[in-house]
């Protein structure tokens, strides 16, 4: 009995011992759910406090000029994508469905005008978005027909058949006609912001006119005013702009082929005006500059159209100003330039 009464004391001494975690750990539970619930709840409410205005604007562009101008007018209001894949050719481009897909959800699209994107009409139709602001940056802009160049006697020849030249970007003043087309887009998208955009555009438009400066202070003073390009007519507008002239192996698409007549006369007039340089345009291969340099002895220089940029150059922060300012040192040492 006694031994009973012994366990049954200390089985009850026991009980209380092991009673005590077990509720403080029931109530530690209960503490830690609610303080759970509690951040639950907390962030729920900062979501719901988090302006619209203040979420990013998703911008689709095409080009990479439009891409560039876009980014510095937009600043870190925006986040910019150039739907153009690095290293692909600007006028062979056709949007695949993943491309329709991220213009539909993005909130603005600008494009550089539908004779460089023939392909814009089709898509937008497909579009089915309400949130969707297109915005075309060639508004505004007289375009120059296409393919009009020297002959051989230094007068003007056309090849365009009233086609217009798209190349727009070449012209600073046109850039600085998207730069406010650009702007003018952004601004109604994000009226928010408009102060701010129209800050970052000015400075961009300031920056394009001292290129501009630049161009007109270097190539004033050449001794060669005649530009042979062994590519396809796409520096029509710089060429007007300061006052050269320009000849194009061949006008359209890069992937078309000049006829035999026509680099017989590319090798006439570098003989005549003494030329010393033939041009070449980035990401087609020069097959037809190569061809003239070989049998002309004409050195081949690089000159960029600024359609769309390599991988490596992109990767390495490449610019439209830093573009420009390549092209005029290649045009300072092709024309003889002090």
């Amino acid at each position: 009995m006694e031994r009973q009464k012994v366990r049954r004391a200390e089985g009850e001494k026991l009980g209380e011992t092991t009673d005590l975690p077990f509720k403080a750990r029931v109530l530690l539970c209960v503490l830690c759910v609610a303080a759970m619930v509690s951040f639950v709840v907390m962030g729920c409410q900062k979501k719901e406090q988090t302006p619209a205005e203040h979420q990013r604007l998703q911008v689709i562009t095409t080009l990479f000029p439009v891409y560039d101008f876009t980014r510095n007018v937009a600043g870190d209001k925006a986040n910019i994508t150039l739907l153009l894949p690095p290293g692909v050719e600007a006028h062979s481009f056709e949007p695949k469905p993943g491309d329709i897909l991220r213009i539909n959800s993005a909130g603005l699209l600008i494009y550089t005008g539908r004779y460089m994107e023939p392909w814009i009409e089709n898509v937008l139709k497909g579009i089915d978005s309400k949130n969707l602001l297109v915005v075309d940056a060639s508004r505004g802009i007289t375009l120059r027909e296409s393919g009009t160049d020297m002959d051989d006697h230094g007068h003007k020849e056309r090849h365009g058949h009233g086609k217009l030249d798209p190349h727009i970007w070449l012209d600073v003043t046109n850039a600085q006609g998207m730069v406010d087309n650009i702007l003018e887009g952004l601004s109604r998208k994000d009226p928010a912001n408009r102060d701010y955009y129209t800050k970052n555009a000015e400075a961009y438009k300031a920056k394009l006119g001292e290129i501009d400066k630049k161009y007109r202070d270097t190539l004033s003073s050449c001794k060669q005013k005649v530009f042979i390009h062994g590519g396809h007519f796409a520096f029509g507008y710089l060429a007007k702009r300061y006052d050269l002239h320009y000849m194009a192996a061949y006008k359209g698409s890069p992937d078309a082929e000049p006829t035999p007549r026509r680099i017989t006369e590319l090798k006439k007039m570098l003989k005549t005006y003494d030329i010393k340089y033939i041009y070449y345009e980035e990401l087609i291969t020069p097959r037809v500059a190569e061809v003239v340099s070989k049998e002309t002895g004409a050195v081949l220089l690089k000159i960029h159209g600024a359609h769309n940029v390599s991988k490596e150059e992109m990767d390495k922060g490449i610019t439209f100003l830093s573009i420009m300012e390549d092209n005029l040192k290649s045009l300072q040492k092709g024309l003889g330039c002090p």
